[in-house]
């Protein structure tokens, strides 16, 4: 089978050595730590820094859309770094949850690496750069390769967010698609950011939006905006995702959201998003509200001032 070329200079033989990696602590740490006044960069619990790398891959075909996230997180403590990582498949609005670890490793001067646990393997070039997720499972296999760079933006708070060439590989079958990288950090314990999507219009456009809190906190969350247009990038530091529409959860004893409505502080960006498929977990806890992660996929409209775009795609929410 053909696979992309890797986005950045590497040789095969460096990705296949670091299928294993996790002896030498010498690699930079990525990404990195916020800066500017988020909440959750403040308080004191700067001594337990927490990283997120994500990974989406997407390909739209017609009406259709077939979306393979990865979502991983790390969590520094004194003992140690408590690892998660989480992998589903969704396609034809059916989600397989095919991959789901906790884990923890010895304290390292690089507890951002994405490190590679029983079923998840890597292939990583030199830089700490992630060039291929695979999965095996007995007669299952399932392998993502990222490509190229199509475009690249940072934020504020430490925020790092790629949009990729990639393929996906179900045994001997290929999809070629878009991939998405978020990477995010936080000074203290908790989740370095709030909810997230990934939305595109074919090969056309692609959007990104990230909020910089969780939903249920003190301030309302803002969103920053990215784009891969036709002819150019766009960026959005203020962009609002409302609620439109809400659904009760009762495993988490939690309304999460159903569709939502697009608009920028400036004006220029304008849309809805509706849930047409989900998969939502509920997590532990003691007290009446349980943490809930629920993964939608999502159709609608965005406009900006460069024309109107049918998008599909994938939003993320999560309360803790």
């Amino acid at each position: 089978m053909n696979r992309p070329s890797p986005r950045r200079p590497g040789t095969l033989a460096v990705a296949l050595a670091a299928m294993v990696i996790g002896c030498s602590d010498s690699q930079p740490e990525a990404p990195a730590e916020p800066t500017g006044n988020g909440s959750a960069a403040e308080g004191a619990g700067a001594e337990t820094p927490a990283f997120e790398q994500n990974f989406v891959f997407a390909s739209v075909s017609g009406d259709s859309v077939f979306l393979v996230p990865w979502l991983t997180r790390t969590t520094s403590r004194p003992d140690g770094v408590l690892r998660e990582a989480h992998g589903w498949l969704a396609r034809s609005g059916t989600w397989d949850a095919f991959y789901s670890e906790k884990w923890m490793t010895a304290p390292s001067r690089a507890p951002a690496r994405v490190l590679p646990h029983g079923n998840l393997q890597l292939l990583v070039q030199e830089g700490d750069i992630v060039d291929g997720i695979i999965f095996e499972d007995g007669t299952r296999s399932l392998e993502l390769t990222l490509g190229e760079s199509r475009a690249s933006w940072g934020g504020p708070r430490g925020e790092t967010v790629d949009l990729l060439t990639g393929a996906a590989f179900l045994g001997d079958d290929r999809v070629d698609g878009v991939v998405l990288h978020l990477a995010r950090a936080s000074a203290g314990g908790g989740a370095p950011g709030g909810d997230w999507a990934f939305v595109m219009s074919g090969d056309s456009a692609q959007f990104v939006f990230a909020a910089d809190v969780e939903y249920g906190g003190e301030a309302e969350p803002v969103y920053r905006g990215w784009a891969a247009l036709p002819d150019r990038g766009r960026q959005w530091p203020e962009v609002h995702l409302d609620w439109t529409a809400t659904q009760a959860f009762p495993p988490a004893r939690r309304d999460v959201p159903a569709s939502w409505r697009l608009r920028s502080g400036d004006a220029s960006l304008d849309g809805e998003l509706h849930a047409i498929s989900s998969e939502m977990q509920a997590g532990e806890g003691t007290g009446p509200l349980l943490p809930v992660r629920a993964l939608f996929e999502v159709v609608g409209e965005v406009s900006t001032v460069e024309g109107d775009f049918a998008v599909h795609g994938l939003v993320v929410h999560e309360r803790r």
